[in-house]
């Protein structure tokens, strides 16, 4: 997962793409890079880092032009560790292009190999998306044949790239003197929108908090399949490139991921959070009478739209219990498990009046390994509380995602080959309530009916795509980043609520 911007202005754009990157820092922390263009040639700095720390003065100074890109980075494939991998990705031929790219290619290894041995181009990282660039390269020069670049040749590369290439891909590309381009893979999996300035100008980005943060008018997002070509003078042409096209947004931006002010594929993520709420409360009546529920408190932060909606049906309290230190380092920074759950203790602290004698129902987005959620389940207990219930706004977890959500292996999923009733006992509340798959698809389809289905891959086993054997996500675990317990620790606990951003 990662946040991507592209702007087309009459102005300098760096300033600009630095605020986008700021109010897309929780899509990705690792690392961040702007490039941008003034005539012909490209600026760019990059490196590992938030977005405050790897832009100084001096790194913007060096970023002239009026046209230009950007990404936030979390790492799902290739190396974590190596400030190479750090987007945006060039190559010089043809034209010169940059770009940055959301989403992992299931199919990268077989696309790596036919770029070498058919294209005869030339892969310098473990990076899918250097991969992705290279095909779309190559598919490039295929359509212009050495000729001037002309619109009709970008929707046909395009084209090409949309059946070499399998998995999530939302793409913002930079070519030299020509323009900006932008696509999304033909299920929409990972978003993109489109939206426009006072002055004309043009911003592509991955949620509509990055528009709307810098004062440009949300437009629309970007369909599945299309191309869009903003070209240098604000002109966007758009075309449909895929065969077959169909709107599967990922479910866990909306239960996670995406900031709550952001609007995407024409769905609130605020709303959708507040939905998925009372749909839970239905799971909490069957489950734990009302009367047994002194106060309902949500796990900071994404859950609280959530736990709010369904303290107001069940009529019970809602309190803060938990209060969040936003400035300790990163729990995936810390080596080993062991300094993971230590770190637990030190972002979150407990506030013991709101627990001491009752029986509380505590509320979280999801539940993926568990760890987190039992370190806190003990922390209301040691604050005094008499019955801890757990209430996940979420499904179980319960299959590997391939993408681009790092929670891959299913020997991390403590619902994996586990009942309720056994999950329950590994994380050590006294009762635990999830969210059924279908409420949950229901609850966030109601406010879009345009919206064909969602990738819920994680949740159901369902791979939209159609082509993930069990050998596929084997090979993907393969070549997925901070495996080993010694190294960063990637997965989605680690990953930093939106509203921190």
């Amino acid at each position: 997962m990662c946040g991507i911007v592209g702007v087309v202005s009459t102005s300098p754009v760096n300033q600009l793409i630095y605020d986008a990157l700021l109010l897309l820092q929780h899509r990705g922390q690792d690392a961040a890079g702007i490039v941008t263009q003034l005539e012909r040639k490209f600026y760019m700095h990059k490196a590992k880092g938030m977005v405050r720390d790897t832009f100084r003065t001096r790194n913007m100074r060096a970023l002239p032009g009026n046209i230009g890109l950007g990404q936030v980075r979390y790492p799902t494939a290739g190396n974590a560790h190596s400030e190479e991998e750090a987007q945006p990705f060039y190559v010089n031929a043809p034209f010169g292009i940059v770009m940055v790219h959301n989403g992992n290619l299931t199919n990268a290894k077989q696309l790596r190999a036919e770029l070498a041995d058919t294209d005869h181009r030339h892969t310098n990282t473990d990076s899918d998306s250097e991969v992705l660039l290279n095909v779309l390269a190559h598919e490039l020069a295929r359509a212009t044949s050495g000729a001037p670049l002309k619109t009709v040749d970008v929707f046909k590369a395009v084209r090409a790239v949309h059946k070499r290439v399998k998995g999530s891909y939302a793409v913002i590309a930079l070519i030299a003197g020509y323009g900006l381009l932008a696509f999304r893979d033909p299920y929409g999996i990972r978003p993109l929108c489109l939206g426009r300035g006072a002055d004309g100008s043009v911003m592509l980005g991955s949620e509509s908090v990055a528009l709307e943060g810098n004062l440009y008018t949300l437009e629309r997002d970007i369909a599945p399949g299309e191309a869009v070509f903003v070209g240098t003078d604000g002109s966007v042409q758009t075309e449909q490139c895929a065969d077959k096209a169909e709107l599967h947004p990922c479910i866990f931006e909306y239960v996670y991921l995406a900031r709550p002010d952001s609007v995407m594929d024409g769905i609130s993520v605020y709303q959708a959070r507040l939905n998925l709420g009372e749909s839970l409360a239905k799971r909490v009546i069957s489950t734990v009478p009302p009367n047994e529920i002194d106060v309902i408190i949500p796990i900071p932060e994404s859950s609280r739209p959530s736990a709010m909606q369904l303290a107001q049906l069940l009529g019970l309290p809602y309190r803060e219990g938990f209060v969040k230190n936003r400035y300790v380092g990163r729990t995936f920074i810390m080596p080993g498990q062991g300094a993971r759950k230590k770190s637990v203790r030190q972002k979150l602290n407990a506030i013991s009046s709101e627990f001491k004698g009752r029986n509380v129902l505590l509320v979280d987005d999801s539940i993926v390994r568990g760890t987190t959620s039992k370190e806190i389940v003990q922390m209301a207990r040691d604050a005094g509380a008499s019955k801890v219930y757990l209430a996940s706004a979420a499904p179980p977890v319960r299959f590997p995602n391939v993408y681009g959500i790092d929670m891959p292996t299913k020997s991390e999923l403590v619902a994996h080959d586990r009942t309720v009733e056994e999950i329950r006992q590994v994380i050590g509340c006294d009762a635990l309530i999830y969210q059924d798959v279908d409420g949950m698809k229901k609850a966030i389809g109601a406010l879009n009916p345009a919206v064909n289905g969602f990738e819920a891959s994680c949740f159901d086993g369902v791979y939209v795509t159609g082509d993930i054997s069990e050998g596929d996500i084997a090979a993907l675990n393969a070549g997925r980043t901070g495996a080993e317990e010694g190294d960063a620790d990637t997965s989605r606990l680690s990953l930093p609520n939106a509203q921190d951003a």
